[in-house]
């Protein structure tokens, strides 16, 4: 059985990881929910679409700033507020 080591890394067993897809390099996240710990694999492409129903600006451009730098609190003001998994 797998431990935890002094630094609390752990080693994912080769069968459960090829059972999901893990490779050695790939991205992930962890949560903590119900007393357990989670782990998921990052997929590329995950949060395509994640902001299409926030509208743009048109006085901002990808150019130069005109009128000072957009704040990033305003923007976060658009987005409906989500849930972490």
């Amino acid at each position: 059985m797998p431990r935890v080591s002094a630094k609390r890394q752990i080693t994912l067993p080769i069968a459960q990881c090829r059972e999901v897809g893990i490779e050695p390099r790939d991205e992930y996240r962890c949560f903590v929910a119900n007393g357990r710990i989670t782990i998921v694999r990052k997929e590329a492409g995950a949060a395509k679409g994640f902001l299409r129903h926030v509208a743009g600006d048109p006085a901002m451009s990808d150019g130069e700033p005109q009128d000072g730098v957009y704040r990033f609190d305003a923007a976060m003001q658009r987005l409906p507020h989500v849930a972490a998994p």
